[in-house]
């Protein structure tokens, strides 16, 4: 699979870490990455909008499922840091 292009400069990713520091970030240019989110709460979590005047829209997005299971990506994953940790 072809890299994808590396980015410079100030971004926010969506998504999971690992392919995005694999795929578009340069090598060694990443000294931490710290998250810390609810994980594991079983909950979807929304963007709620307001109005222009400032009261509640009926409108939302949602923003992130915590929902978590074992899968063949994540024992990939754990695969690929337990071979960087050796």
């Amino acid at each position: 699979m072809a890299r994808a292009k590396i980015v410079t400069g100030n971004r926010l990713f969506f998504g999971d870490n690992l392919p995005v520091l694999r795929d578009r970030i340069a090598p060694e240019s990443v000294d931490l990455v710290y998250l810390d989110p609810p994980f594991n709460s079983n909950a979807t979590y929304s963007l709620l909008f307001k109005e222009p005047k400032g009261e509640a829209a009926k409108a939302q997005a949602e923003a992130f499922r915590d929902t978590w299971e074992w899968s063949e990506a994540a024992a990939d994953s754990y695969d690929d840091v337990m071979r960087a940790l050796r």
